[in-house]
């Protein structure tokens, strides 16, 4: 079940990146989750140090721009 799910969604995945319908799409997602794990690194590597100064002014920066958004 699961193999035939993922197979037509391979099929219609490169359908449509032979016509080029969505690529805005897929580049969008790509880049979100390019800046996701980017932010996951920051914040998981500063989470090591003992000084949580940029850790946490980051969080409280990113908290604010997420509250702004709704």
């Amino acid at each position: 079940m699961i193999y035939e799910l993922m197979g037509r969604a391979h099929v219609a995945l490169a359908r449509a990146l032979r016509e080029g319908r969505g690529q805005g799409t897929v580049e969008y997602v790509g880049l979100v989750l390019l800046v996701a794990v980017l932010i996951a690194g920051v914040v998981k590597a500063s989470g090591s140090f003992k000084d949580t100064g940029i850790a946490s002014e980051i969080v409280k920066k990113l908290k604010h721009a997420i509250d702004g958004v709704g």
